[in-house]
């Protein structure tokens, strides 16, 4: 079953998070991750989340996107995210 990390970033630190988007897709291609959507206009609907940056990051299933994310290929670039934006951030299965 197809898994989806989706991501709300509230970037702190503009000159550096360029570094961030830079070194993640190699990370993602070595686990079969790919972008489904990667900081598209967004709008609240409903609730109230603020959406920021959002991301979604499709995956085979919910065991690839957790080898990804505790990887030591995405170690630097976590580390790198964690410094520099607030992140919030789910793992769903899909369809």
């Amino acid at each position: 079953m197809a898994a989806y990390i989706i991501v709300n970033v509230d970037v702190l630190n503009p000159d550096r998070y360029p570094e961030y988007v830079k070194a993640v897709p190699p990370t993602l291609a070595a686990y079969g991750g790919r972008f489904m959507v990667r900081g598209g206009r967004a709008e609240r609907l409903e609730g109230t989340i603020e959406p920021k940056r959002v991301v979604v990051i499709e995956f085979e299933n919910a065991e690839r996107a957790r080898a990804w994310w505790s990887s030591a290929e995405y170690a630097g670039p976590k580390a790198l995210r964690q410094a520099t934006a607030k992140t919030d951030m789910i793992l769903v299965e899909g369809l």
